[in-house]
């Protein structure tokens, strides 16, 4: 009688919870701001024990779906994920899984190019003041703080995202952004040679946004991160190289 029978896998209590209470909000039956039933609340109507209700609103806080606050007036209430989540989910994958630097370059070569694409035709005034002012603070750095530089190229490239007015293309780029800019921090990497040919790409990028032709800026940005690429791979080459020697 128990052939066929498998070994079931029931969901944890605390798993139920959450993805009911993850449908509601996302279904704005608890639009942002709002707040959950309370922990006792949630205990009376689940029959669930209070730990189960508060694994499953640690998970839903952990996906940036709600956010607690604890004491006499504290409680939960819906928000919004933030650019951050985002980020540190794309983070923790990447570190966690070892992906390879050729497989970040690849990514941002899919993403950066149609970044610039639309910031060249959506851009406003206060995105190019922006961009601007972060380019000549890059040119000012290149001569003399490689570290300095290399914060402010990243500042450049958030703000190149930000210009494409696409929230959820624009933090997918910045959120590989941050990782480049975490494998660039090479000793041997931000040469003078290296920071001139930046803020050179970087000028001819603002100036096809400027122009507002997105044809052009997306090749250059194509260009721009192809050669980023090829630098900051013979860096960490050659870091590996003198790692071995030693």
């Amino acid at each position: 009688m128990l052939e066929g029978l498998t070994r079931l896998k029931v969901p944890k209590s605390s798993d139920v919870l959450a993805d009911r209470l993850r449908r509601e909000i996302l279904s704005d039956a608890y639009p942002p701001g709002a707040s959950l039933p309370t922990e006792r609340e949630l205990v009376s109507a689940t029959g669930l024990s209070r730990g189960s209700v508060r694994e499953a609103l640690r998970m839903l806080e952990a996906q940036g779906l709600v956010s607690t606050r604890a004491g006499r007036y504290g409680g939960t209430t819906v928000s919004q994920p933030t650019d951050d989540h985002l980020a540190n989910h794309i983070s923790h994958y990447a570190k966690g899984r070892s992906v390879p630097l050729q497989s970040l370059v690849d990514v941002r070569l899919a993403l950066e190019p149609m970044v610039a694409f639309l910031a060249a035709e959506r851009r406003t005034e206060a995105d190019l003041i922006s961009l601007r002012a972060i380019s000549a603070r890059l040119d000012k750095s290149a001569d003399s703080d490689p570290a300095v530089f290399l914060e402010e190229n990243a500042n450049w490239h958030d703000a190149l995202a930000a210009a494409s007015h696409n929230p959820l293309l624009g933090t997918l780029a910045t959120s590989v952004g941050v990782l480049m800019f975490e494998a660039s921090q090479l000793a041997n990497f931000a040469t003078a040679e290296v920071r001139q040919r930046v803020c050179r790409a970087h000028h001819r990028i603002l100036e096809a946004i400027e122009l507002g032709d997105a044809e052009l800026a997306r090749r250059r940005v194509e260009r721009d991160v192809q050669a980023y690429a090829l630098a900051l791979e013979a860096a960490v080459t050659a870091s590996n190289w003198a790692r071995q020697a030693d």
